[in-house]
């Protein structure tokens, strides 16, 4: 009995801690950013609108219900030497999911 309860909390546990970190776009794309190996960044940066893929990918981020956003101390890929400023944030039912959008 104390093991199903065990594993019960651990696993409420951990959806809870998933929902939590995908409540926000912040939180989302700062947990993105974490999850990739950049710890450092995903804690200072500050993060802000791209105003610019906002405007130009206007009608395709409506569409996928998304909308950019951009680093202000974003973290440098090392295989390219460039930095990972971009990233668009999905809103999918009520969690936000982050990922790499690039540069124009």
């Amino acid at each position: 009995m104390k093991r199903i309860k065990l594993v019960l909390t651990t696993a409420l546990s951990i959806i809870a801690v998933f929902l939590i970190l995908h409540s926000t776009p912040t939180l989302a794309l700062k947990t993105h950013v974490f999850f990739n190996g950049y710890f450092k960044e995903a804690i200072i940066t500050e993060i802000v609108d791209d105003e610019l893929h906002n405007k130009i990918d206007k009608e395709k981020l409506s569409k996928e219900n998304a909308k950019c956003y951009t680093l202000t101390k974003p973290p440098i890929e090392k295989a390219t030497e460039s930095y990972l400023r971009n990233y668009k944030v999905t809103k999918k039912s009520p969690l936000y999911f982050a990922e790499y959008y690039g540069d124009c």
